[in-house]
């Protein structure tokens, strides 16, 4: 097994099969170009078509990040969340997928989930977003490992892991200062300590020590996904309200599957909370997303 497969199953929860996948390319990647070149390409045209930023206006600027390619699971929290943050988070179009799934090269050309990517990614909002009064909403969903960190993998072309650390780097190299930081993987709350801070409001779908659930080949959406991301924000415009919702739904299919308590850890900085509000504020109320997806077999 190759390094983040072998990090992944060492963390309980991978069901997928290890021999080497060769993906053909679809039409997104020309004769002459890497899928490297094809994907900061795409990252390019995606942040040069987003709407310009409106002084005096809180702006939310979105990015999902697929780690896991094996699994539809990642990608289908992704998808959701692009159509969840135009419809009723007020993104518009300034939202970038980065998605490890053999879809990327085929059918529907996404940008893979590398770090290289979301270094650019982030790069590119910071310099097209007011960093004193617009926001960032990155939200991750992967395996995760022991040591803490975030698996990305879709062989041959990635096979690595992001560290709490390198993460913090690229978000302060990019100059974000409002961030909304979720990653939802096993052993996410290993995250924390590195991303909180007084402009942060950070939310991990497990404690340090902790798995968390739904992750598979059977699974539609992970159990943090469906209770914060597709339930919470369906019921709330609030980040921290479909936080205190997922908890407690959560909790109880934890208790109903004789599952150990995953225990999502959420950390609220100092100043975020108004930044929050000025811009929960101007959201006009709208109605709930479907889910796309079938649900879990």
């Amino acid at each position: 097994m190759k390094r983040a497969l072998r990090a992944a199953a060492a963390g309980g929860c991978l069901c997928i099969a290890t021999a080497l996948l060769v993906l053909p390319v679809g039409s997104a990647q020309t004769a002459d170009e890497s899928i490297a070149d094809r994907d900061r390409r795409l990252i390019r045209a995606t942040l040069a078509a987003m709407p310009a930023q409106r002084p005096g206006r809180p702006d939310l600027y979105v990015v999902g990040f697929a780690g896991d390619g094996y699994e539809d699971v990642f990608r289908n929290e992704v998808r959701y969340l692009e159509t969840l943050a135009s419809a009723r988070l007020g993104a518009e179009r300034r939202v970038v997928s980065l998605i490890n799934h053999p879809d990327s090269l085929e059918d529907a050309p996404q940008p893979l989930a590398t770090l290289d990517n979301l270094r650019l990614t982030l790069a590119g909002i910071g310099q097209a977003m007011d960093r004193e009064e617009d926001l960032l909403l990155l939200f991750m969903t992967s395996h995760g490992t022991e040591e803490h960190e975030l698996v990305m993998a879709l062989e041959p072309m990635v096979d690595d892991v992001i560290r709490p650390g390198e993460l913090r780097a690229a978000l302060d190299e990019a100059g974000i200062r409002n961030r909304v930081l979720v990653v939802s993987a096993c052993f996410s709350g290993g995250f924390l300590p590195a991303l909180q801070g007084p402009d942060a409001l950070v939310i991990t779908a497990a404690r340090e020590d902790r798995t968390s659930f739904g992750c598979g080949v059977e699974s539609s959406v992970t159990y943090f996904g469906h209770a914060w991301l597709v339930d919470g924000l369906n019921r709330h415009t609030s980040f921290i309200g479909a936080y205190d919702d997922a908890t407690r739904r959560i909790a109880r299919r934890e208790r109903e599957d004789g599952y150990e308590p995953s225990l999502p850890q959420i950390a609220v900085g100092a100043r975020i909370g108004r930044r929050l509000q000025a811009w929960q504020a101007l959201l006009p109320p709208t109605a709930p997303v479907p889910y796309p997806y079938p649900p879990d077999s």
